[in-house]
């Protein structure tokens, strides 16, 4: 519930936590095991930051979020909760919602292009090496300078194809390129279209902007992906974290702090993430993770356990919520002290021990303070939500999608002249080139046989003129001969 300038997420009997908006870019973290009640306080922080004016992106990974758009219902359990925290002002509310999926069946598809990535994030997504990411840059730079854009795959393995093609000329221009290389990157493609990631590339690109939007209340739209599908394929959810995170990094200026963020991102099961990570991407997600606050951005990630995270991002939540977690093993038990150990103890009650008995809607929280400073970690049942609890009818997404905002704007793909299509002109050209040089040459060679043939028939005729001549001048000169030889002896 927003309620002056914070957003209140739990309560006991003596004390309420309440997220400063101030202090909400500082990231954060919900961890918990299954079925503890993490999806709920998703619900309670997504609609705490949208009544307060601030737009939030979120990952529906069961279909769960959805009812976001509708008000909730006042059922049992609600009003228990309610009235056990005695919140006077707790009301049933809506909140505007766009839907998005990278299928587009679901929601508006979300893509962008080869180029608008660039070399360097695609060389992450791809796990090359060093060598490869340079010659993917040459490969880029010869896009721009021939004017081929890249807006899908294929786009850029038929450049690929191309430039080994014609290395040769290539080389002589760019620096080296080999054969191996090109292919090692093609194959690179070719696996990662295999996991989906295919689905992400293509025209329109989706402008990250469009994230940032308000309802007629100043509410903010809260923007939420449909994962179920793209779960199955988690190297593509970790090429769209990663490039929303690049993008709006890069596209929004630098603000400091503000009074509250622009916009909210919630990654989750972040476990997933960053178990298919290689280590060029969790690097660049560390980074970010570090330096987009100052663009007044806040990143929320949402596991089972604080050690899904690693120790450097894990560094930068300064806002945590720790519902229940079970010891069955020795390894339960390490996470349960490393997540003990993430906040500043309270002298009424046992972090660890308290953890473990944790029951469903309850939770540790510890948010940062006016001084920026982790507050002592309190244990409280966290607000109920005040949007409808679980999914959604087909009809009644299919009418909101029809209504949304951005009806239209994305969900036509465009196929229009890029790399693919102007290579495959520039082949049939250059076949058609080949084809007229080869009939040329043809040409060319009967003509020398006629030109032989002729001449050994000249020669030939010369030859036999001659015989005849000496043959014609041999019998003369024998009747001459036979002439004289008679007067003499007669």
């Amino acid at each position: 519930m927003y309620i002056n300038n914070r957003i209140l997420i739990g309560k006991n009997n003596e004390t309420e936590v309440n997220l400063l908006l101030n202090k909400a870019n500082r990231h954060g973290l919900i961890t918990g095991a299954s079925g503890s009640g993490k999806t709920i306080t998703l619900k309670v922080f997504a609609e705490g930051f949208s009544a307060a004016g601030v737009p939030v992106f979120l990952v529906d990974v069961k279909g769960d979020l959805a009812g976001m758009s509708f008000e909730g219902e006042m059922n049992d359990n609600i009003k228990g909760r309610v009235d056990a925290l005695k919140l006077t002002d707790f009301k049933n509310e809506k909140y505007p919602t766009t839907y998005y999926d990278i299928n587009g069946k679901l929601g508006h598809p979300i893509r962008t292009t080869v180029s608008s990535i660039g070399p360097r994030l695609l060389s992450r997504m791809l796990d090359l090496s060093d060598t490869q990411e340079e010659v993917l840059g040459v490969v880029f730079k010869i896009s721009e300078d021939e004017k081929l854009e890249l807006n899908d795959l294929d786009d850029l393995d038929t450049l690929l194809s191309y430039v080994d093609e014609h290395r040769k000329g290539f080389s002589t221009r760019y620096g080296n390129l080999t054969t191996v290389t090109l292919t090692s990157i093609r194959r690179a493609i070719i696996n990662l279209k295999g996991a989906g990631g295919d689905l992400f590339f293509g025209k329109p690109a989706f402008n990250i902007k469009d994230f940032i939007a308000f309802d007629d209340r100043g509410y903010g739209y809260i923007n939420i992906l449909d994962a179920q599908t793209l779960f199955q394929t988690p190297t593509t959810y970790v090429i769209m974290l990663l490039w929303l995170l690049t993008a709006i990094y890069n596209d929004m200026p630098e603000v400091g702090d503000l009074e509250k963020p622009k916009l909210v991102f919630f990654f989750d099961e972040a476990h997933l993430i960053f178990s298919e990570m290689n280590d060029n991407i969790v690097k660049q997600l560390t980074q970010i993770v570090k330096l987009i606050r100052s663009k007044g951005i806040g990143i929320y990630f949402i596991s089972q356990a604080p050690s899904d995270i690693t120790d450097e991002i894990l560094s930068q939540l300064g806002n945590r919520v720790q519902h229940v977690l079970r010891a069955y093993t020795k390894s339960d038990e390490k996470s349960i002290k490393a997540a003990a150990d993430g906040f500043r103890s309270n002298p009424d009650f046992n972090t660890e021990e308290t953890i473990k008995m944790l029951g469903t809607g309850e939770a540790l929280v510890s948010f940062q303070n006016e001084k920026g400073e982790p507050e002592i970690v309190q244990k409280v049942t966290i607000l109920p939500p005040q949007s409808r609890m679980g999914t959604i009818t087909d009809q009644e997404r299919d009418t909101l999608i029809k209504q949304s905002r951005l009806q239209g704007r994305y969900d036509t793909l465009i196929n229009d002249d890029s790399a693919l299509e102007k290579i495959n002109k520039m082949r049939d050209e250059e076949a058609k080139v080949l084809e007229q040089e080869a009939a040329e040459q043809e040409q060319a060679k009967e003509l020398e046989k006629e030109k032989k043939s002729t001449k050994k028939e000249k020669s030939f005729g010369e030859k036999m003129g001659t015989r005849v001549t000496n043959k014609v001048i041999d019998k003369a000169t024998t009747k001459v001969i036979n002439k004289i030889f008679n007067k003499l002896f007669k």
